[in-house]
């Protein structure tokens, strides 16, 4: 028997990516056996961003709190509190704070087993790994 999930944001631990950027992951194979997606939540400092890259799943993200500059399969969009997008998998992207204060998006993917690829290097790593930095 398969049984529901409560999360507590507070007792989440927090994943460092480097450059002060902070992820937590809210449901995953870490915490729900059954789960088919992944989601959880990044906090970037202003001006910080993550590296253009891609997944092997597809990946919708919400803007909860600040100001995104987002670069989605080449194409480069402003974003603001509660804009949303789809990111297909193996689509390059990056979420990039433009604002003053800090960005904080809720990203949801459509796998339980994530991987990054950065568009510079080629490198795939497993998502929240020791390699999975910004």
């Amino acid at each position: 028997m398969t049984h529901g999930l409560t999360v507590k944001y507070d007792d989440i631990n927090t994943f460092s990516r480097g450059d002060g950027v902070e992820t937590r992951l809210m449901v995953g194979k870490g915490n729900a056996d059954t789960t088919p997606f992944t989601s959880g939540t990044t906090v970037f400092p202003p001006g910080k961003a993550a590296p253009l890259h891609s997944h092997n799943c597809a990946e919708q993200v919400t803007i909860l709190e600040g100001q995104a500059e987002a670069m989605i399969d080449g194409r480069l969009v402003q974003l603001g509190p509660l804009d949303t997008s789809f990111v297909p998998a193996e689509a390059p992207h990056y979420f990039r704070n433009t604002g003053a204060g800090r960005l904080v998006i809720l990203w949801i993917y459509g796998a339980r087993d994530v991987t990054r690829t950065f568009t510079d290097t080629g490198e795939t790593v497993p998502h929240m790994s020791s390699a999975d930095q910004v």
